[in-house]
């Protein structure tokens, strides 16, 4: 019998082992089955930032500063990206698109006309109007008459001996075939007959370079005593500013029929005619990470891009502008406002 009862205890004690470890394990895997939406949910996060590659950016000198935080910020919020920037005039941006087929993911423009008349239809499908700005004249406590000229004896101080000013290219950069406006309109807003040539005829041609940012180091220099810019630029690099007469420093929308007066014939033949300075946005057909480029104008078009834009004196729209209806892309539909 003690045998027998001894033998019955073993069982006991092996069934109640074998039951403990069954539970065991079952708790170990009810365990492992809670872990794995956890995991999920992990690789959902990691899953979030798949964006990787180079992202090459045209854009107009005169958005060199603020487009250079953008790339920070967007750098920040996705580390496999290279942001490579390539600043030059929006007209040579375009023109590197459409006739040197070089690569490009986003183009941002100073003229959104640019894209317009350079690019769509065949090398970009939609323009987004972002920004604006206005022309200023830019000196020094270097330049001569500094202490003298105000927004209604510029024209007449930059004619006297030894003034030297100067603008950015027309056929190449927006910023100068609208200084070459601004000389129209003075004439027309002052009343002064031929007052348009005789500041053609003061600026010598070495004073005029390829994109208005490379007149900043002249004028800093001394080379040059006054230069025509945008505020933003101005601003950005700490120059005296003149501001010029609303007639006259194509901003206002209100005052675009004036700015239509003036004129210019680029060395392509195409007119420009004067508007108000708004600038414009796209992807190029030939973008190579369309994804990336995409991500990077949301950026752009969101509340911290058009902070950045307001921070570097270039008053983001709110909301951006498109006539692009039917080639706007959908994630920026919800962004984006159509115009009338």
């Amino acid at each position: 019998m003690f045998g027998k009862s001894r033998f019955k205890n073993a069982i006991v004690i092996l069934f109640s082992l074998l039951l403990i470890a069954a539970l065991t394990f079952g708790v170990v895997g009810c365990q492992k089955t809670e872990e794995k939406p956890e995991e999920k949910v992990m690789e959902k996060v990691e899953e979030k930032d798949t964006l990787k590659g180079d992202l090459i950016v045209f854009h107009a000198g005169s958005l060199k500063e603020p487009f250079e935080t953008l790339k920070t910020e967007f750098e920040k919020e996705h580390p496999n990206v290279k942001v490579l920037l390539e600043g030059a005039g929006s007209r040579d941006c375009a023109k590197k698109i459409c006739e040197l087929k070089k690569n490009c993911d986003v183009m941002a423009s100073a003229d959104y006309t640019v894209i317009d008349e350079l690019l769509k239809p065949d090398y970009a499908n939609w323009n987004v109007k972002f920004a604006s700005n206005r022309m200023v004249i830019a000196y020094t406590d270097k330049s001569k008459y500094a202490d003298e000229i105000t927004k209604d004896n510029w024209y007449e101080i930059f004619q006297r001996d030894g003034v030297m000013y100067g603008h950015s290219d027309p056929d190449s950069d927006p910023c100068g075939y609208r200084a070459r406006q601004v000389f129209q309109l003075a004439e027309k807003h002052y009343g002064i007959d031929g007052l348009n040539q005789a500041l053609i005829d003061h600026c010598p041609k070495e004073n005029i370079r390829p994109k208005s940012v490379e007149l900043v180091s002249l004028l800093q220099s001394g080379d040059l005593d006054y230069a025509f810019e945008y505020l933003s630029v101005a601003k950005q690099h700490g120059l005296k500013i003149l501001e010029l007469p609303e007639e006259i420093n194509l901003e206002k929308e209100e005052l675009a029929d004036f700015y239509a007066q003036a004129s210019i014939t680029l060395a392509d033949g195409k007119a420009q005619k004067g508007k108000f300075i708004i600038y414009g946005v796209t992807i190029p057909k030939n973008s190579e990470n369309p994804e990336v480029a995409m991500a990077f104008i949301k950026m752009l078009l969101s509340e911290k891009g058009q902070k950045i834009m307001n921070d570097s004196g270039q008053p983001a729209y709110n909301p951006p502008l498109t006539k692009d209806a039917d080639t706007l892309p959908s994630e920026l539909e919800d962004i984006v406002k159509i115009e009338s």
